[in-house]
């Protein structure tokens, strides 16, 4: 039976606006993203909720996302935005356009530790993330460095992204007994080489240990897929580099490709992982059915995510008689999102409509995880180790309970 509207307001739809990475340093991650959030609008939809989306390309850059963001805000009137996946993104856009503005952004990849603190500065708690800080993944990264490498150079984007985890990487590495040779920032668009860059923190290792052949141990590639592709290259073809540490914004199978998938054989790299569940499994299917494989790169099920619990919190409004602005919605997520509650799983959204319209709680379990709100947006997840194998991006394992410094 077909869930009646509450409200006329729900008969309208509820606009809702992405900041997806369509083009620049992380345009293989933007359709794949825009399709998860397309998965769960065509499954509320088939539950009683349309969702009316306005999709933007952030560009992968501050400048063109703030006025993609402006344009969603003030001529679209949408009453939440889901994306962008790039910290350098977010950052501003939160700052200039979406908190100012008291619209709700939700993002399922931007995982710098910066964003812990933005909405506190504004005191607006209009920033949330389905995806956990690298604070936990530079823990991760610096502990699996240390137990295989004595030194490490690290090249990263010199964007939020980059620098909160080269930093969190570089402390627990040093932390567990390594040696950082060098820190190589890098600008956010791509360049055509980086041999300057490599060569910075090729020379600057022959100065550090003179009588050492004048490499460090492994080279951390902290950067989006577009540069990788081509500095990892560059470093093999000049420095005859062989062993490279990577984490999920370097996680592409595009990469091994661009590269050459037996040069990367066996390196490994980490990523905020989903615990392995029916959550997952059930999400996996359904994008499979609709879209082909998933892909393995990261972020696919968290903006699937993002877009659930817009849609839960606003129809938990709306059964409240509430309207549905960008706050009202805000108010409710972690209502719908946080324990206690009856579980609601990916797809379950007819389920979780009926609970609300009974005045029932619901605790919505994410196909990336548990999406338990903290006080500040945050999220807590297990990071994946993963390996490259046979130019394929295989799980070696989860580690839970990360320690925090």
């Amino acid at each position: 039976h077909m869930v009646p509207f509450c409200s006329m307001a729900l008969a309208e739809g509820l606009k809702v606006g992405t900041l997806f990475d369509h083009s620049g340093a992380l345009k293989d991650w933007g359709i794949r993203h825009q399709n998860a959030a397309d998965l769960a609008g065509e499954q509320m939809a088939a539950a009683g909720l349309t969702l009316e989306f306005v999709h933007e390309d952030s560009q992968t850059a501050a400048e063109p996302a703030e006025k993609a963001a402006r344009k969603l805000i003030e001529t679209d009137k949408v009453a939440a935005i889901v994306g962008s996946s790039s910290s350098g993104v977010i950052v501003p856009v939160a700052e200039t356009v979406t908190c100012p503005e008291d619209v709700l952004m939700i993002t399922p990849g931007a995982t710098s530790p910066f964003i812990t603190d933005l909405p506190e500065d504004k005191g607006k708690d209009l920033l949330f993330r389905t995806c956990p800080s690298d604070a936990l993944q530079g823990a991760v990264l610096g502990r699996l460095a240390a137990g295989v490498y004595k030194t490490a150079s690290v090249m990263y984007v010199n964007n939020p992204y980059g620098q909160g985890l080269a930093e969190q990487f570089r402390r627990a590495f040093v932390k567990h007994g390594g040696t950082v040779y060098a820190m190589i920032p890098h600008a956010e668009a791509v360049a055509q080489s980086y041999s300057a860059e490599l060569r910075n923190a090729y020379a600057r290792m022959y100065s550090i240990r003179p009588f050492r052949s004048g490499r460090s141990d492994v080279l951390c590639v902290f950067s989006y897929p577009e540069h990788a592709k081509v500095y990892v290259n560059e470093a093999i073809e000049i420095y005859d580099a062989k062993h490279f540490l990577f984490c999920d914004g370097t996680k592409s199978e595009e990469l091994a490709t661009a590269v050459g998938p037996e040069k990367l054989e066996g390196m490994m790299g980490t990523a905020p992982g989903a615990p392995a569940g029916e959550a997952s499994l059930k999400f996996t299917a359904d994008y499979t059915a609709k879209f082909g494989e998933l892909p393995k790169s990261p972020f696919i099920a968290n903006a699937y995510d993002a877009t659930a619990v817009i849609g839960l919190a606003a129809f938990a409004c709306a059964t409240k008689g509430l309207e549905q602005t960008s706050k009202n919605i805000r108010d409710h997520l972690r209502e719908v999102a946080n324990p206690p509650g009856a579980f609601v799983g990916p797809g379950e959204f007819r389920k979780a409509f009926e609970l609300l319209k009974a005045g029932q709680p619901i605790n919505y379990e994410g196909a990336s995880g548990s999406i338990d709100f903290d006080a500040n947006g945050d999220v807590l997840a297990p990071i994946e180790i993963w390996r490259f194998h046979d130019a394929k991006i295989a799980t070696y394992r989860m580690e839970y309970h990360v320690e925090k410094d």
